[in-house]
């Protein structure tokens, strides 16, 4: 298996047990899984796990990944400090199509404390099966990268 076919996973206290659950759904599926934890329901602080994993996205060494935390919003914003990184905060399979069509998403942020298992299986599997498509969003992605007037790119 090369890095695209590694799964990152990421969690903090509030999305452990959904991340456990999804980590063994994707195994199932044939994918290798890297597991950055956390790896209990201790309450931590979810950028401690957020960074290492987002930083193996951008540094190209995983293609793809998934974070959960109580609200998705944390790990979304955390992963999205970095310049490789365009995670998508997903809370229904049409959100996770679009994310993938028309954002081409690396990272899909999931709210664990606002979804159900099956919902939460749905956009994994939805996110990973959608390809990116291209045309005029390859334009807009690249405007993402670049960044605009005042960003740290400019």
């Amino acid at each position: 298996m090369d890095h695209t076919d590694t799964i990152g996973i990421g969690a903090d206290h509030a999305g452990f047990s959904l991340k456990e659950i999804l980590k063994t759904h994707l195994q199932k599926r044939g994918f290798a899984v890297k597991d950055y934890g956390t790896f209990s329901d201790q309450s931590v602080d979810y950028p401690d796990y957020a960074h290492p994993l987002a930083a193996d996205i951008n540094s190209k060494a995983i293609g793809k990944a998934i974070v959960l935390c109580g609200s998705g919003n944390g790990v979304n914003m955390t992963v999205n400090k970095y310049p490789g990184v365009r995670s998508a905060l997903c809370w229904s399979e049409q959100i996770a199509i679009l994310a993938r069509r028309h954002n081409d998403a690396n990272i899909c942020a999931l709210p664990a404390r606002f979804i159900t298992e099956p919902e939460a299986q749905l956009i994994v599997d939805t996110f990973l099966d959608t390809p990116f498509d291209g045309g005029r969003h390859q334009r807009r992605v690249e405007k993402i990268k670049s960044g605009g007037p005042g960003s740290c790119y400019s």
